[in-house]
């Protein structure tokens, strides 16, 4: 029997052992029930065959007392009346006496016609007085109609009759009859029917009392085969299973040589136990453990972090928190593939584990926390100057070139850095200020690392209000489009505009693209920004003024999450239709990373947009790593070369020659090459020299409204 708690109920759940005691008792209960009724039964059939027998005799002896007295009046009533018309009232007196020393005779009365005592057996001084007995009446009544009449009384039986002379009615006799001579004959008649029915009795009580005991004793027996041979293996098996349950593999220990199922059962159960013990095993090593490097894993970490803080808070003591991101990794993955991508987490992962283990840190601990991000703690007085060691070495140990296949490759990191306990106590807390200082080391340039300080948070703080302050910022009127002319570097004539997008705060001001683009990116606004600055830009160069000759175009910017939404096509086709901008009139920019991070999906989008007429451009080309040999593979119908490449143009010559190289390759491809940032007149004049087709930057024209282009149309 066991107290469990079910439900938020205390409840008592009986083993097999307390339901079999159960059922013994209540068969036992049952059968003393049935005894019982069975000996009550008995005993009232003893009582009522007694009493019916009793009530039979003694109707048997009121019967004979009765044909007696009526036997005996009727024989002393001619005696009695010959002495009452003398009036010898001694003679009748004596004759009284006499009838009363008959055996069972109480009294014996003479009495007139009018119902007056003439003589009493038993009260010579009552003559001449009325019978004022309850029998009376009727004795008087019955004597003057000539009957013998019988009463009863109790136990008395009253018998009277009438008195006779020469046939005349003299009046009547009266004798009280008794049965206890009667009733002692009959009891001790129904002596030996009371001694065989008790005997009668007693057998079968002791009959019931030894089949109630000899079942008693066989379910005893019954119970202790059960208990042994049933109950007893159930019971160690359901202990070996909440054992199981535990987790206390160990502890279980279940043997069997019996041949039947019971055995056959405890063996294959054995045999399951050894299986999930091990199965556990290798479970609880990968939940615990990174399938890829062989480090601890999240889960396992956060464990060991939680611990090591309980310990901390207990004895006191400092900890510290590094959070390690790689920077731009998923360039490895896009341009190498991810099986190269694994190999580098490979490799970095014992970078990582090693430096650890050479700075000799105690209580230490390392895990990948995802993707390409791994995190590490240790416990040291002096904290701070040691994470900051510790920092440095892991940031020249990524810095360090990586062997792929003979070819070397550079990566860097970002670290963040978090202190117990003058940052937080909790181990959630701690995570978050860890991951909030990596990303402050992204955003001050990346290989670098950063300590947390709440000023972070408020940074954090100012970035959830722009995500919130971002949703509806277009219908709020805070948000619209500015557009840069491209030339055509030929002729130097206007050929269209790039739309940017530019918020107006009413708050913070001007938020810069790079701002909010990024938060956009990372909440998923930017998909209805995108919807958004569609519509407007095309809707603005529906209006820009268009000849035979010239059909100004506007480029929009598309980013890789609209692309893949599988929505842009049915989006676009319904903005041309609603704008009456021309197919051709459109241009899509997107970014080359966007593309080859999936270069077969994006190759089919791209086709289907390039099928609607509207032309797919690839901006910042060249920073991608993908090399020209992409350009093969991607229907694109022109590329924008990176700023980057045409501000060192007149003074890097690898920069003028890769921009060459990306000139000729495009046109050999019939891709057009737009060049971004020009900055100056030299800029310009390589540029053309080089053949490059059309260009944009500061010094063909800044961003301008919609109605500003328009005019540059028919300047």
């Amino acid at each position: 029997m066991k107290l469990v708690r079910e439900q938020g109920r205390w409840r008592i759940r009986l083993g097999l052992r307390g339901q079999m005691l159960g059922l013994l008792g209540l068969m036992m209960f049952l059968v003393i029930i049935i005894f019982s009724m069975l000996w009550m039964n008995e005993k009232s059939n003893h009582r009522a065959m007694v009493s019916l027998t009793e009530v039979a005799m003694g109707s048997i002896d009121q019967e004979n007392l009765k044909r007696k007295g009526e036997a005996l009046v009727a024989r002393w009533a001619p005696d009695v009346a010959s002495a009452i018309p003398s009036k010898d009232f001694a003679s009748l007196q004596k004759k009284l006496h006499d009838l009363k020393k008959h055996k069972d005779v109480v009294y014996a009365i003479a009495f007139d016609n009018q119902g007056l005592i003439v003589a009493d057996a038993g009260d010579e001084n009552s003559s001449g007085k009325p019978m004022v007995d309850p029998l009376a009446s009727a004795v008087t009544n019955a004597v003057s109609e000539n009957k013998i009449i019988s009463q009863w009384n109790e136990k008395l039986l009253d018998i009277s009759a009438p008195l006779l002379v020469a046939g005349k009615r003299v009046g009547g006799l009266r004798i009280g009859m008794v049965l206890d001579t009667q009733s002692a004959s009959n009891i001790s008649l129904l002596q030996p029917l009371k001694n065989n029915l008790k005997q009668s009795n007693d057998r079968h009580w002791r009959w019931l009392l030894a089949t109630t005991i000899g079942m008693f004793v066989i379910a005893l027996g019954l119970l202790y085969l059960l208990e042994r041979h049933v109950i007893s293996p159930v019971r160690d098996l359901s202990l070996a299973t909440d054992q199981m349950e535990q987790g206390r593999y160990a502890d279980v220990n279940l043997s069997s040589n019996r041949e039947d199922e019971i055995g056959g059962l405890t063996r294959a159960f054995a045999r399951m136990s050894a299986g999930v013990a091990r199965h556990d095993r290798e479970i609880r090593r990968m939940a615990y453990t990174d399938s890829l490097t062989g480090l601890a894993n999240r889960l396992a970490f956060r464990e060991v972090l939680e611990a090591r803080l309980l310990t901390l808070q207990a004895h006191s003591g400092e900890l510290a928190l590094l959070f390690i991101d790689l920077d731009d990794f998923k360039r490895v993955n896009d341009t190498l593939g991810h099986e190269e991508g694994d190999e580098v987490l490979n490799q970095l992962s014992l970078r990582v584990k090693n430096t650890l283990e050479k700075h000799g840190l105690p209580g230490s601990q390392v895990a990948r926390f995802s993707g390409d991000e791994f995190i590490l703690l240790f416990l040291k007085s002096e904290i701070r100057n040691s994470s900051s060691e510790l920092a440095e070495d892991l940031l020249a140990e990524v810095r360090k070139p990586l062997n792929l296949n003979g070819n070397p490759l550079y990566l860097t990191a970002s670290i963040g850095i978090t202190l117990f306990p003058f940052d937080a106590n909790a181990a959630g807390v701690l995570l978050k200020n860890a991951d909030i200082a990596m990303y402050q080391a992204k955003v001050a340039g990346k290989n670098c690392y950063r300590f947390y300080s709440r000023a972070m948070d408020q940074a954090v703080e100012r970035r959830v209000q722009l995500e919130q302050d971002l949703r509806g910022a277009f219908e709020r009127g805070e948000m619209g489009l500015m557009y840069q002319p491209i030339y055509n570097l030929i002729d130097n004539r206007i050929v269209g505009a790039e739309a940017l997008m530019r918020w107006q705060h009413p708050r913070l001001g001007m938020v810069p693209p790079s701002t909010f683009i990024e938060v956009a990116e990372q909440s998923g606004l930017i998909e209805m920004l995108g919807r958004h600055a569609l519509v407007l830009a095309c809707n603005d160069a529906a209006m820009w003024p268009s000849t035979d000759k010239t059909q100004p175009f506007v480029s929009v910017n598309v980013s890789s999450k609209q692309l893949r939404g599988g929505e842009l096509v049915d989006v676009v086709e319904t903005v041309l239709a609603s704008s009456g901008l021309k197919p051709h009139q459109l241009h899509l920019e997107l970014t080359e990373t966007a593309i080859l991070s999936d270069e077969n999906l994006a190759s089919v989008l791209l086709s289907r947009i390039r099928a609607t007429g509207v032309k797919v451009w690839l901006d910042d080309f060249g920073t991608g790593f993908s090399g020209l040999s992409h350009l093969r593979r991607v229907p694109v119908d022109g590329v924008k070369i990176d700023r980057s490449f045409v501000t060192d143009l007149l003074r890097d010559p690898d920069d003028l020659a890769l921009t060459t190289s990306i000139i000729a390759m495009a046109h050999s491809l019939g891709i057009t090459v737009v060049a971004e940032g020009i900055e100056s007149e030299g800029q310009y004049a390589v540029l053309r020299e080089r053949g490059c087709d059309q260009g944009q930057g500061f010094w063909l024209g800044r961003p301008m409204l919609a109605q500003e282009v328009a005019k540059l149309f028919t300047a």
